[in-house]
């Protein structure tokens, strides 16, 4: 998973402005670097003034996804990565990214703003930072904690019957569980059998 490029774009109502781009062209052969970067601007822009207002959308270009979001102010972000990288990773991003935009640079600056001259250090943080979106988005991490964990759990279960031992016999043999304990796991056994499909 890679990401390329985050950009702010303004639409206005004749065309798009592009506002802030940070870009990571290390994949890329030195030469080959002010080209592809002026390709990814120029297809931003393009994406941007094509893309309805309030709306998301992703976009593929040969192995290349351009994840866009343009709200109701014409303020637009655009990510671009390869086809792996997750999209609601993407639009996160471009939320937080564009709302932090706006809290420095109230929407009555925009029209006066130079195009790809404005300073705004936490675009190139967050293309950074996101690079890895298990690391970077909460829910993500969250995600592969519990299949990490599922599979820890899964090996440990194994481990035990693969040794010969089964869960009656553990209990049987506990000094640890009360006779009361031990009762109500015979219980239990006995009616969940009933429910079980072969």
């Amino acid at each position: 998973m890679k990401l390329f490029a985050l950009t702010i774009v303004h639409k206005s109502t004749s065309k798009a402005k592009l506002l802030k781009a940070s870009n990571d062209l290390s994949s890329f052969g030195y030469f080959q670097r002010s080209s592809v970067k002026e390709f990814m601007d120029f297809t931003c822009k393009i994406v941007v003034e094509r893309t309805a207002s309030c709306s998301r959308s992703s976009v593929k270009e040969q192995e290349y996804m351009f994840h866009v979001f343009v709200r109701a102010d014409g303020l637009s972000g655009v990510l671009i990565s390869d086809s792996e990288y997750p999209p609601r990773v993407s639009f996160t991003l471009l939320s937080k990214v564009l709302d932090e935009f706006t809290a420095k640079y109230p929407a009555s600056t925009w029209n006066s703003l130079v195009e790809n001259q404005v300073e705004f250090k936490p675009c190139d943080e967050y293309l950074a930072r996101y690079q890895n979106p298990k690391e970077a988005d909460a829910m993500m991490k969250l995600q592969t904690d519990l299949d990490e964990t599922k599979i820890i759990l899964h090996d440990c279960l194994e481990g035990v019957l693969q040794r010969g031992e089964n869960l009656d016999n553990l209990i049987e043999k506990s000094e640890g569980l009360s006779m009361q304990s031990k009762t109500f796991y015979k219980t239990a056994k006995k009616t969940n059998q009933c429910c079980v499909i072969l």
